[in-house]
């Protein structure tokens, strides 16, 4: 302040220096408007914007944490509180299946017997660890579950490396005790559960014996007891090492690691995983190195199978058996437990007349005893209706308690000569070309000369040899069908193109997998190894216009009162109708004509089209034929009766040389009386181009004298064995399928006598040009330029394999 100099006032100053200001505290200390004051307001945070508002904050995230904890907690409570153990023993004992014909009659039953509990004790310690070592090898240090094996197994599978198991001892245990073998998250839940429970209610050992006691090895085999009898014919306390590694590794895969019927690859998985189990055993300490060393796989006895499926029942049982479980209807385990009831397409009359026909024509004429060739003879048959694919017969063998190999369906022999069927369906279907360009008609031209080379492939020649070496000189492909030329054949597959042929092979019907199926040079002759059944479904197709239905031999399955799902019977166009009713008019000239191979088959008195079939050294002899109504395949196969590897038919029957025109078509003649008897005689659809073709209009050979002996053919069935005659093979050489060298003139009436078929010519024609146009007269052979077949196995295929005729 300063004093006013006239009044004497203070009046106040005014200070130059600048003015200190205090901000509001924004602490939470003091009074309103200053520090230390008790008015200020705490900051407010900034506010989360955009996608920052997406980020759950630690506290929430820790709060949620938390809450699925104890909701996780709570729900595993609950499950285990709800979810029941259920009574073992009701679950765990097998029922039995009832198999019924078409009509509803009962074929057989399966499944009552073959279990026996046994305590831990009776199994022997090898045999305990074999297990162990195969599926869980830390059960007695582990939990009921393995998450770390659940999490691996999920992860493999999300890869797609396949269904992954991870599932400990106790699960399997669970799983094959209490529930059912479904892949469900109901059932995966149900099992974790019931897990825990049975782990914190039993011991170990009381799990590990209730496990081998309830899985299935096999063979119709419940527990451990009863696969150590069905496979070593010892009980489970004797199994040694080897034994056990072996029944471990069934639990795997049972029935494809079965080494008594599982195919070449499946054995060799089998072995395969025989090794790594006693590997687990060496690593784990349960086996020596030096006893590892010394051991060697054991010896699989055959299969025993139950007395109720002897005979034919057996096999039977066994084809349904591999439809339902090679179509995802039924798994191998879930039939195995029993109570389904399962009808079969199988129609009892013929089913029977079938068995009757193989008896009558095969075995009672043979006499093992007196001739050991006898005892080679298999048969296997299967008759199929075209129109619906429904089996209605099938015959596997001599009896399945003494012959277990399903004839039927086995696919290791070659079918020979029956696959022309297929080339010229090929050749027709695809507007096939000669090598000079002339599309192939049944009166194509081809040489018949033995031996002659393949045109118009690379690499090695191949020269197939025909039936006997005989040459034929130049034949219309009518006539190379009627008498099973192979050179001819061998030309037409050229023509056509290989894989064309193995494509319509796949499409008229052969799995695509089929042994030997490959599109090599020796491919029309044969020598692929489709299974008597598969052949049967092929000519099904020829006989429905070209509409393929593969064949099917389960009609309904029921289980307690529900149906089960059977897959639809698909029918495909695998080639054109008139393709078809031309394959099938060319196939009528095997059969009509005197000189066919096929001629026996005519006996049966109504339209037959077929082809025989005979392979190299005899093995096996086919006879595929069929009416408009039926379908039937019969082969025989030659079969050592010691260690089962395959021989000659030569002989057989006191006969020298073997053909599918002998005991198959004599078989097929027999059955198709029966089967057909009292049906109305049907014809075949007339081709396209006009009237069949068949042998009737074939251009004739000159007439050349035969000093092959002339023997009798049978006009009905005969009583004895088949006899030999010319033009089904059956020459002093002992050939196969070949026909004649001159068209015979057919007799007015069925002939008493078999027309006799020409020596070979001592002299082979020289072949002149190509006709261009269809001959009404025997045409000279084609020259055919172009270069010599393909390479390698297709050479090697048609000299050691496929068709002789």
């Amino acid at each position: 302040m300063s004093r006013n100099a006239q009044s004497g006032r203070r009046t106040p100053s005014i200070s130059l220096r600048p003015v200190k200001r205090f901000k509001r505290s924004t602490g939470p200390v003091g009074g309103s408007g200053g520090p230390g004051g008790s008015g200020g307001k705490k900051a407010r945070r900034p506010r989360r914007t955009g996608w920052r508002r997406l980020i759950p904050t630690w506290r929430m995230t820790l709060l949620g944490f938390g809450s699925a904890l104890l909701l996780g907690i709570g729900l595993f409570a609950l499950g285990i509180a709800l979810v029941k153990v259920p009574d073992a023993h009701a679950a765990a004992t097998a029922q039995s299946n009832t198999w019924l014909y078409s009509d509803g009659s009962v074929l057989t039953r399966t499944g009552q017997t073959n279990r026996q509990n046994v305590g831990l004790d009776k199994v022997s310690p090898a045999a305990q660890h074999a297990a162990l070592a195969a599926e869980d090898r830390n059960f007695y240090n582990e939990g009921a579950v393995n998450v770390q094996g659940l999490a691996r197994a999920a992860i493999n599978t999300a890869k797609g490396q396949g269904t992954q198991g991870g599932s400990t001892i106790t699960q399997q245990y669970v799983k094959n005790t209490y529930l059912n073998q479904k892949q469900s998250i109901t059932r995966k839940v149900k099992e974790l559960f019931i897990a825990i429970k049975v782990d914190a209610t039993e011991s170990k050992d009381e799990i590990l014996s209730g496990y081998l006691n309830t899985s299935y090895y096999g063979r119709g085999a419940y527990g451990i007891q009863a696969a150590a009898q069905a496979y070593f014919g010892v009980d489970a306390s004797a199994l040694n090492a080897a034994q056990g590694a072996y029944l471990a590794t069934l639990l795997n895969a049972p029935s494809a690691y079965d080494v008594a019927t599982a195919t070449a690859a499946g054995k060799q998985n089998a072995v395969n995983r025989w090794n790594y189990v006693l590997d687990g055993m060496v690593k784990e300490g349960w086996l020596s190195a030096e006893e590892r060393a010394g051991t060697t796989f054991p010896d699989v006895r055959d299969p025993q199978p139950n007395p109720g499926l002897s005979g034919q029942a057996g096999y039977l049982v066994d084809a349904a058996t591999q439809y339902l479980t090679s179509n995802g209807v039924i798994s191998e385990t879930e039939l195995a437990k029993g109570g389904y009831t399962i009808k079969l397409s199988i129609d009892p009359a013929r089913q029977q007349a079938l068995q009757d026909s193989v008896q009558a024509q095969l075995h009672d004429t043979l006499s093992p005893d007196k001739r050991k060739k006898d005892a080679a003879a298999q048969a296997g048959a299967a008759s199929v209706d075209p129109k619906t694919g429904a089996v209605v017969a099938l015959y596997g063998g001599v009896d399945y308690v003494k012959h277990y190999v399903d004839n039927a369906t086995r696919r290791d022999y070659q079918a020979g000569s029956t696959f022309k069927a297929i080339a010229l369906a090929a050749a027709l279907e695809n507007d096939a070309k000669t090598q000079d360009g002339r599309t192939i008609t049944p009166n194509t031209v081809y040489d018949g000369t033995s031996g002659r080379k393949v045109r118009g492939g690379k690499g090695t020649p191949y020269a197939p040899p025909n039936e006997g070496d005989r040459s034929y000189g130049q034949i219309s492909l009518q006539q190379a069908t009627d008498w099973s030329v192979n050179s001819a054949f061998a030309q037409l597959a050229q023509d056509t193109g290989l894989q064309k042929v193995k494509d319509t092979a796949v499409a008229l019907g052969l799995p695509g997998n089929t042994p030997g199926l490959d599109p090599v040079p020796s491919i029309p002759l044969g020598a692929a190894t489709p299974s008597v059944l598969d052949m049967a479904g092929v000519y099904a197709t020829l006989d429905n216009g070209g509409r393929q239905i593969t064949p099917w031999l389960v009609q309904a399955v029921d289980r307690e009162g529900e149906n089960v799902a059977l897959p639809a019977h698909k029918t495909t166009q695998a080639i054109s109708e008139d393709t078809a009713n031309e394959v099938t008019s060319m196939l009528q000239g095997v059969v009509s004509d005197p000189g066919g191979t096929g001629w026996r088959a005519k006996a049966l008195g109504r339209p037959v089209a077929g082809k025989t079939g005979t392979t190299d050294d005899q093995k096996s002899v086919w006879f595929v034929g069929y009416t408009p109504e039926l379908v039937t395949s019969v082969a025989l196969f030659g079969q050592d009766p010691g260690n089962g590897s395959q021989v000659s038919l030569s002989g057989v029957g006191g006969i020298d040389g073997a053909a599918g025109g002998q005991y198959p078509a004599q078989i097929w003649t027999s059955y198709m009386k029966a089967a057909l008897k009292g049906q109305p005689v049907g014809d075949f659809p007339t081709p396209a181009g006009g009237a069949s073709t068949g042998a009737t209009d074939l251009p004739t050979a000159p007439s050349t004298p035969s000093s092959a002996p002339t023997t009798s053919a049978p006009t009905g069935a005969p009583s004895t064995g088949p006899t030999t005659a010319p033009g089904d093979g059956s020459t002093p050489s002992g050939g196969t399928d070949g026909g004649a060298t001159t068209a015979p003139t057919p007799p007015p009436t069925e002939p008493t006598t078999q027309p006799t078929r020409p020596p070979r010519p001592t002299s082979r024609p020289t072949p002149t040009t190509q006709p261009t146009t269809a001959p009404t007269t025997q045409p000279t052979a084609p020259t055919n330029g172009g270069t010599d077949a393909l390479v390698g196995a297709g050479a090697g295929a048609g000299a050691s394999g496929g068709s002789r005729g």
